[in-house]
């Protein structure tokens, strides 16, 4: 597994390390921390003819001097990331790189060319007029157009003596199908539980064959008196995380998707939620699509969003 993390020093940075222990992540992957100078650093001076040393204004020198001192900063971050990292995972191997670029663009174009299997990033970061930019809204950016799966990772400060608890936000699209996969191929503690949450509005789409999303079938779910018809169609994800040795049951809630999620996880004081990417395509109020964001925006509790071409790659 490969997995890319971003770090900018930040308070949300250092719980965005944390909270990868509880991640359910292999003994053995690849990290690379990632530190972002939110600056340009212009290439070095080339004098074509060193007798006739060209002019550099010194307004130009003094913005270089700036960027190179920013871009070493990154690096001592991205360092000290990748000591405590390893520290946490000593099977692991960690290298570390500092870059001056946009930030959200230089996370996925480096998460692109290394073909990493996960991007971690923290919640909140630091602002743009403290000279660097890596979390927050970037998050946001990150999760729409990164090409494999974000985790937007937030400390908790759960208590050890409990077990873990994780949220899967299911519609039966193919997208909720890789995210109960995701879950499945992790290395979690025994005892951790899960919940399949589906928020319903007044119908719900059904098909017997995920590979066949054109063939849809529909079930009326406007009474709760249905809603075990529709705790059926979620038993087969289920038992899957049970033969996985994961505590598993099937949630089914009523109203706004995103609200319902939310709530569901911060009442049942859950670790994280993952969710597919996607959902069922013209189907918006049933869950997943812009959903993600906004739950990885409002939730108490770190979110992951799965992408479905990660899971080729994923090693447990």
């Amino acid at each position: 597994m490969k997995i890319v993390i971003a770090y900018d020093g930040s308070e949300s940075a250092d719980a965005a390390l944390e909270d990868l222990k509880s991640a359910g992540l292999p003994k053995t992957a690849e990290a690379l921390v990632l530190s972002l100078a939110d600056v340009f650093l212009p290439p070095p001076n080339e004098e074509v003819d060193s007798t006739v040393p060209s002019y550099v204004p010194a307004g130009v020198r003094r913005a270089h001097e700036r960027a190179e001192h920013e871009v070493k900063e990154a690096e001592s971050l991205a360092l000290r990331a990748s000591e405590q990292l390893h520290k946490s995972f000593p099977e692991w191997h960690v290298r570390h790189e500092a870059r001056a670029d946009s930030p959200a663009w230089a996370l996925i174009k480096r998460a692109d060319e290394w073909k990493a299997d996960l991007i971690v990033v923290g919640a909140q970061g630091h602002s743009v007029l403290g000279g660097r930019l890596i979390l927050g809204s970037v998050s946001q950016r990150v999760l729409y157009e990164a090409h494999c799966s974000v985790r937007v990772a937030r400390g908790r400060g759960r208590d050890a003596d409990f077990p873990l608890r994780l949220i899967i936000a299911v519609d039966n699209s193919l997208y909720s199908h890789h995210a109960v996969d995701a879950v499945c191929r992790r290395e979690w503690p025994g005892g951790t539980e899960v919940r399949l949450v589906a928020v319903v509005d007044t119908v719900m789409a059904i098909t017997p064959d995920p590979s066949q999303p054109l063939e849809l079938k529909w079930i009326e779910v406007g009474d709760e008196e249905n809603f075990d018809q529709v705790r059926q169609v979620f038993e087969p994800e289920a038992a899957k995380l049970r033969s996985a040795r994961l505590n598993a049951a099937v949630m089914i809630r009523r109203g706004n998707p995103a609200d319902g999620i939310i709530a569901e996880a911060e009442g049942w004081g859950a670790d994280c939620v993952f969710l597919g990417a996607k959902g069922m395509r013209g189907v918006d109020r049933l869950l997943l699509g812009s959903v993600s964001s906004a739950v990885s925006a409002r939730a108490h509790c770190s979110v992951e969003v799965v992408r479905p071409n990660a899971m080729a790659s994923t090693r447990s």
